[in-house]
């Protein structure tokens, strides 16, 4: 990467090396993220290697969800179960400045590579776990995927107070894990900069319940104090040949849309006549304007809402947006190569100099002998060992 004066240009994280031990989603989105920002991040994987590694959708056998969630790391394969395995993780967790774990609480003492034990021989070590419930308290040991914590969160309930609504929401989208991998991401972060300071490491506790009840905002208000006026509910509004997503919310915006052409009677209906009104009415104003835009079609609609400044999109599907003009001007996606195939995947979500996603995916324990070499000191002959005694583990080719 270059800068706009053609100068070479590192992350702001280059320099920072991350031993991540995690697997399956929040950790290793959190991992992904500081590898887009330039750390060296170590993917310390099982001799099976990530669970996620065979997930489709698939490509020549590669995994594009897998990849999305790992490029731009090294990865290298140990077998824990072995006495020698966990010498040479304790080895590159003194050479390293953060660790990423997502174990069940507890796995990691049992190790031997819990933070007291590390942070001995490395007091600038950054730790940072990732669980369902939180390192200690009844709910510690509980198993935790994002379905179920979304359950016991509120955030499947929360739709339930309207009407009509019978059943808690239903998702494919793992949103605690997506969204406590951005927590974790942000503290390791912070914990670096005061370790800056101070020269000190942290012990970081990341829990995908908490991450929910922090995006409850109004919920978790309405549960100490109810409220009496609705709450809109946001819903598809279907136009001739498709969906769209209005959202009229502020004063302005209201005005706005009564200036559509066909919309103009909104202004006069006393049901939308203040903004107490339009929340208590609002599956009205949606039925109106459904019957507004049944007479179009969706991007007739959706040109003539944004004209007038109401907020307003289409529903697209996700192959919408990768062939959108949008995520073209915005640099939103990068090749990436994964064993013999190639791929899209979101660049980071924020633009910033050095920021980007790697360049390849790596194939499990692909870094292994290297890194056992750079950073470790073993010889060929120890690491030619180390295989033959299942230590270290490298993919057949």
């Amino acid at each position: 990467m270059t800068s706009a004066r053609g100068e070479a240009v590192t992350g702001p994280l280059h320099g920072i090396r991350v031993l991540d031990f995690s697997a399956m989603i929040a950790g290793p989105y959190c991992g992904r993220l500081l590898a887009d920002l330039g750390a060296e991040v170590i993917k310390l994987e099982p001799p099976e290697g990530d669970f996620m590694r065979a997930r489709r959708p698939l490509r020549e056998g590669a995994s594009l969800y897998f990849g999305a969630l790992n490029a731009g790391k090294r990865s290298i394969a140990l077998d824990l179960k072995r006495a020698e395995a966990v010498s040479l993780v304790r080895e590159l967790a003194a050479k390293a400045d953060v660790l990423l774990e997502n174990f069940r609480p507890g796995v990691m003492r049992r190790l031997g590579l819990d933070f007291a034990a590390l942070s001995a021989a490395n007091p600038r070590l950054v730790y940072c776990s990732i669980s369902g419930y939180g390192q200690a308290g009844k709910a510690a040991g509980l198993p935790a995927y994002a379905p179920v914590v979304q359950a016991a969160s509120g955030f499947d309930t929360a739709g339930m107070a309207y009407a009509g609504v019978e059943r808690p929401l239903k998702s494919a989208i793992f949103v605690p894990d997506y969204l406590t991998g951005v927590h974790a991401f942000g503290a390791i972060c912070a914990a670096l900069v005061r370790r800056a300071a101070t020269g000190r490491g942290e012990s970081i506790d990341c829990a995908l319940m908490d991450a929910m009840l922090g995006m409850l905002a109004f919920e978790v208000g309405a549960a100490q104090e109810p409220v009496t006026v609705p709450r809109p509910m946001y819903q598809a509004i279907r136009a001739r040949d498709g969906f769209l997503m209005v959202a009229p919310i502020s004063p302005a915006n209201f005005a706005d849309l009564v200036r559509v052409p066909g919309c103009a009677h909104f202004a006069f209906d006393a049901r939308f006549a203040t903004p107490d009104a339009r929340s208590q009415n609002w599956d009205a104003l949606m039925a109106e304007l459904e019957g507004w835009a049944s007479e179009r079609s969706a991007a007739d609609c959706e040109a003539l809402l944004a004209e007038h400044g109401v907020p307003v999109s289409r529903y697209q599907s996700v192959a919408d947006v990768l062939a959108s003009p949008y995520a073209a001007e915005r640099g939103l996606f990068a090749r990436v190569a994964h064993g013999g195939a190639e791929f899209l995947t979101a660049n980071p979500p924020f633009k910033m100099e050095g920021a980007g996603a790697g360049a390849a995916v790596p194939g499990l324990g692909e870094h292994g002998a290297e890194l056992l070499e750079r950073l470790l000191g073993r010889t060929a002959e120890e690491i030619a060992r180390l295989k033959e005694q299942g230590v270290l583990v490298t993919a057949p080719p």
